[in-house]
């Protein structure tokens, strides 16, 4: 029998694990230890010189983690994962392999507004500085490069306004510039988007939205696409220089395309110590599971509950990609075909006092900070999370008076409209 490549569900569903050998348990068991019980002093010592593969202490590896870490990858096409505690962790983890202080990164303008904080304020005192680039002007991103560039850093979906980035376009410019690309692909997920195929290096998930998907674990992943050269002009000395506390070991030469994953794992993870709980990698493993159903549901409720606000009277905008007038519409078509996600942004002709009235009748809705549920969300940021800002500055982060953001779940689509429908008219 020829062997196939098994599909995209398929994977979602068996990647990465098997009957557990001692229980016969189908689904994966949680390994809910702090450490493992080696052979002998020479397994143990195999394993702390990174001479053989296996299980120490949770802070750096669990067998519950692990297939997690290898479902994830085999759905987005890498070479290796690493689970941590939150989409946070990730990103810090990830840039801790890459930077030292004092070096840039290049980032676009529109991301996820937790990482805007992160990256302005939090890793500053690291020595990592940002400089911001704009996805609506891609020579913004070559004209941000110098010599002390490291990375460029972009999301597939930007949260929240539903921007699509030319991912390819991006790519050519870290190629010229010799340094990685990573790829924030929280909001495609794999199965709408798998950035490596685009050019990307490092593909970075908040597992808390939709690969979870159910609003109830936190957690983030880092995947590995085992393209890139770190032993490229010394740039990345924790990946091409000897390791003095593994014995002189050089990560990348010893594990070639998942060098970087084990570099994140066993430089970062273990001395930063984000680790994630085996019990919320079980249940995103859960999640995952029907990940390509609930996307695809997600994106069909989304496209049609954005095409019903375009034509409602006390609506002024809709900024979804799916919609065909859209600005990003042709970019969704190429990098998002199966649909354009479930997130996006809306303006009321009432600004910020019919935002409020809004999000305060809504009763299938839940008024939360979060995006990525089963179950839809609402926001509205100016009455919020960015409350504490100017009426500038909330335009400038894309969050004017007049904006609401939704995250359209998979329930019927006529009770999401009809919940939406009485709203407004209190509105």
């Amino acid at each position: 029998m020829t062997e196939r490549t098994p599909g995209f569900a398929t994977l979602a569903v068996h990647a990465g694990a098997q009957p557990d050998p001692t229980t016969g348990a189908r689904a994966t068991p949680i390994y809910q230890t702090t450490s493992f019980v080696f052979d002998d002093v020479d397994h143990a010592a195999s394993l702390f010189g990174l001479q053989a593969f296996g299980n120490i202490y949770t802070r750096i590896g669990n067998p519950t983690n692990a297939v997690l870490e290898e479902r994830v990858a085999a759905l987005e096409g890498g070479t290796a994962g690493l689970a941590v505690a939150s989409g946070h962790a990730a990103q810090v983890l990830a840039f801790h392999c890459l930077m030292q202080p004092g070096d840039e990164f290049v980032a676009s303008r529109k991301l996820y507004g937790g990482s805007i904080n992160q990256f302005n304020h939090a890793f500053k005192n690291f020595g990592w500085n940002v400089v911001w680039a704009d996805p609506d002007d891609l020579p913004s991103f070559e004209r941000a490069v110098t010599p002390k560039t490291k990375a460029i850093f972009i999301e597939s979906i930007a949260n929240p306004g539903g921007v699509i980035t030319d991912i390819e376009a991006v790519s050519a410019v870290a190629r010229r510039a010799g340094v990685p690309l990573l790829v924030d692909n929280t909001l495609a997920t794999p199965y709408l988007c798998q950035p490596f195929n685009y050019g990307a290096d490092i593909v970075i998930h908040s597992l808390t939205k939709f690969l979870g998907g159910h609003g109830n674990s936190i957690g983030g992943m880092i995947v590995d696409g085992g393209t890139f050269n770190w032993s490229r002009e010394g740039r990345y000395p924790m990946l091409s220089e000897p390791r003095p506390e593994y014995n002189g070991i050089v990560l990348h030469e010893t594990f070639g395309n998942f060098a970087f994953a084990i570099a994140c794992r066993v430089l970062s993870l273990r001395d930063i110590g984000s680790a994630l709980s085996p019990f919320n990698a079980f249940l995103f493993l859960t999640g995952i599971e029907t990940l390509p159903l609930r996307m695809q549901r997600h994106c069909d409720n989304a496209n049609l509950v954005a095409a019903w606000l375009a034509n409602h009277p006390k609506v002024a905008w809709v900024s979804y990609p799916g919609l065909p007038g859209d600005r990003y519409h042709n970019l969704a078509k190429k990098y998002v075909p199966k649909g354009a996600g479930a997130v996006f942004t809306f303006g009321l002709k009432g600004g910020y006092d019919a935002g409020v009235k809004l999000v305060s009748n809504v009763t299938l809705f839940s008024h939360l900070a979060n995006i990525g549920d089963t179950r839809s969300l609402i926001i509205h940021p100016a009455s919020t999370t960015h409350r504490q800002l100017s009426d500038a500055q909330k335009v400038q982060a894309g969050a004017g008076p007049d904006v609401v953001r939704l995250s359209i779940g998979i329930e019927d689509k006529d009770d999401i409209i009809a919940d939406l429908e009485q709203a407004l008219a209190k509105a």
